[in-house]
């Protein structure tokens, strides 16, 4: 164990933060910090770092020790390159390696005992040099400042001309490079593109020390944690696995707590009858009875109603069906100066399509979103709305909101035929109630700037979507329900997003961005991911002139689908027609058998989980024959989950075996 947070409690004015908050961390263990905004996740890093001090409890780090910080505002200033900058970092090596350097040269003119010494003194700095992986020093600077998107040629630009986003990559970029046993990370990815994303995900988990995360990035928790500590009401409770894993037990739990607080209001209602029943029959026995049962419901050992915390509640729905045709956009090219973003591209939207464009930080996502919306004009190109078609817009700098204007007037002004109830209680749904809807934009926070967005976007009732990046203010609650909402949508969205969790949950077709056109892929981001490779090889064969060519819309945007079609028709070419029929009839039997499976034994360990919290129950353990029934129930399910993992273990193979073959 590296680091213990013993009963921490925090408060700030008379609003309590954290309350008896206990977790311990061990030795090379990757961890996430979850909760709502506000939960108090940022707050206890802060104390673990000393930048706050906790009202009551402690932090105990191991002895020798030593810990990084990350937040998640960085105010970097410094007249360095970014270069010399990572270098800082490397001051004792680069201090020793100038010693050395010395000494080599001192070497050549001296001798007898004089020399003896020095050489001594030689071997151990060039082994306390080779200890602190010197001769890799410089290589380990390159590798995290390109892993962290900088281009060789921005190493020699000057700290305080860069952008916020990029300081806080450089600050990231340091703090990686020192290497403490124990990283805290304040929300890591917000200003990393896709493929630094990725790159950081493999840095943390083949990292040697502790990690420590706060992020509402869920794909990243999912591919690096292996525990989750959840900030909820105040309190911190521990879960063991991944993200996924906690979403899953976490579930579990509540559904369980919910569902034994149910029963016991049930029953204590019935006994509140039956004691009111007694009562009234008026005679002494009756009256004991009752009298006995009133003593028993008070003995009982209350289950605390399960609290909940405050939550978005919207839906969105076109006022009108549009065409089919939604969007085509031909030819569109755009520049700024001598920096190109794209040229040439094209691209077709369906009605009722969830269109995800993604690409590297730069390539012109937005701008192509803000060009289809009117407020870019693009250098070349045609872009045709389709019939009926309304577009909603989602501006992820909120530059569509007023921030002089209430919150209350910024609905009112947009949407002047709503009176005051109806516009207090759309606040209300978006969280802003009492007081709040009179706060001005300028003074809430991103997060509710992005729900009072999310109201105005409801409101348009539009029936094509274009949203940039939606999820960027938004806690992981919020995300799930914003996922719910356009799932259940009717109408047509295209929006971009660096959130790969949120892709694989609404997107039914991606366009990456990349070499200056759009890549087509119709699946999700985990599709996108197998077959990339697959679609930038067939699209680096094409030749430059097809590449260019303005009257092939299927250049280069539908490589994703050729390419792919092209090898399935390559493999199954081998066999005649109706063996095909045959295999393709088998394969769908397996697919079917491993569905049916898959789904037999999530619903038995589901029960077996219902079981397992029935058995703790004071009226269950004290009820022989209920308690020998669950037990008997529960044996039978561990044995049938038996069967059904060996099933599942053949069928995956055979589906594994014709997908190879």
């Amino acid at each position: 164990m590296v680091l213990s947070c013993n009963n921490i409690s925090k408060s700030f004015g008379t609003t309590e933060i954290l309350k008896g908050v206990s977790f311990h961390i061990n030795d090379r263990e990757k961890a996430a910090i979850v909760g709502i905004n506000g939960a108090g996740k940022s707050t206890i890093l802060k104390i673990i770092i000393g930048e706050l001090t906790a009202d009551e409890g402690n932090v105990i780090l191991s002895k020798g020790s030593s810990i990084g910080y990350l937040s998640q505002q960085q105010d970097l200033r410094s007249e360095h390159t970014i270069y010399e900058e990572m270098y800082s970092v490397k001051q004792d090596i680069i201090e020793l390696d100038e010693r050395i350097r010395k000494l080599e040269l001192m070497m050549k003119h001296v001798e007898g005992q004089e020399l003896e010494q020095m050489l001594h003194t030689y071997t151990r700095l060039t082994h306390e040099f080779e200890m602190k992986n010197g001769y890799a020093y410089k290589s380990e600077v390159t590798g995290i400042l390109k892993g962290l998107g900088f281009a060789e040629e921005e190493f020699d630009k000057i700290i305080d001309t860069l952008s916020g986003g990029q300081k806080t990559r450089i600050a990231l970029g340091k703090l990686l490079l020192s290497q403490p046993d124990i990283l805290l990370l304040d929300e890591p990815t917000n200003h990393l593109d896709l493929i630094s994303i990725a790159w950081l995900e493999t840095y943390l988990i083949n990292y040697k020390g502790a990690v420590i995360v706060v992020a509402h990035d869920r794909y990243f928790l999912d591919k690096v944690v292996t525990k989750v500590v959840e900030i909820d009401h105040r309190k911190a409770q521990t879960y063991l696995g991944s993200y996924s894993d906690y979403v899953y037990k976490k579930s579990m739990q509540v559904n369980a707590l919910v569902k034994a607080y149910n029963n016991q209001q049930r029953e204590i209602k019935h006994q509140e009858e039956v004691i009111t029943k007694l009562r009234s029959f008026n005679r002494e026995k009756s009256i004991r009875r009752a009298e006995s049962r009133e003593k028993m419901l008070e003995k009982s050992e209350r289950i605390e109603k399960p609290s909940e915390n405050m939550q978005m509640h919207f839906s969105l729905e076109p006022r009108i069906v549009s065409g089919n045709d939604v969007l085509s956009v031909e030819g569109l090219t755009k520049s700024y100066g001598n920096l190109k973003l794209f040229s040439g591209i094209n691209f077709e939207i369906k009605r009722g399509e969830k269109v995800a464009i993604i690409g590297n930080n730069g390539t012109g996502k937005t701008t192509i979103l803000k060009i289809i919306t009117g407020y870019e004009t693009a250098d070349a190109g045609d872009i045709q709305l389709g019939s009926k078609v309304h577009i909603g817009y989602y501006d992820q700098e909120m530059q569509l909101l007023n921030p002089n204007k209430t919150l209350f007037d910024e609905l009112q002004d947009t949407y002047p035929h709503l009176d005051n109830t109806t516009i207090r209680n759309i606040l209300a749904a978006f969280l802003f109630t009492e007081d709040d809807v009179f706060k001005q934009i300028k003074d809430i926070s991103g997060g509710e700037r992005g729900r009072v967005s999310l109201a105005k976007l409801m409101l348009s009732e539009a029936n094509f979507l274009i949203l940039d990046e939606p999820t960027n203010h938004l806690d992981i609650n919020s995300k799930e329900i914003l996922e719910n909402v356009l799932n259940s949508y009717s109408g047509t969205i295209l929006y971009v997003s660096h959130d790969r969790y949120f892709i694989n949950k609404t997107a039914s077709r991606i366009l990456d961005l990349t070499d200056e056109q759009l890549l087509n892929y119709i699946g999700d981001y985990d599709y996108y991911l197998e077959k990339k490779a697959v679609v930038e090889a067939a699209y680096l064969t094409g030749t430059s002139e097809e590449k260019a060519s303005g009257n092939r819309q299927a250049m280069p945007w539908s490589y994703a689908n050729s390419a792919i079609t092209s090898m399935d028709e390559t493999s199954s070419s081998k066999l005649s027609w109706q063996q095909q029929k045959e295999e393709q009839a088998r394969i769908r039997k397996i697919k079917n058998d491993l569905k049916k499976t898959e789904d037999e034994i999530h619903e038995l360990e589901i029960r077996n989980e219902e079981i397992d919290a029935l058995l703790i129950q004071e009226e269950i353990f004290t009820d022989a024959h209920k308690l020998m029934e669950l037990h008997s129930e529960k044996k039978q399910i561990e044995a049938r989950l038996e069967e059904l993992l060996e099933e599942w273990e053949i069928l995956a193979a055979e589906e594994q075996n014709y997908e190879i073959s």
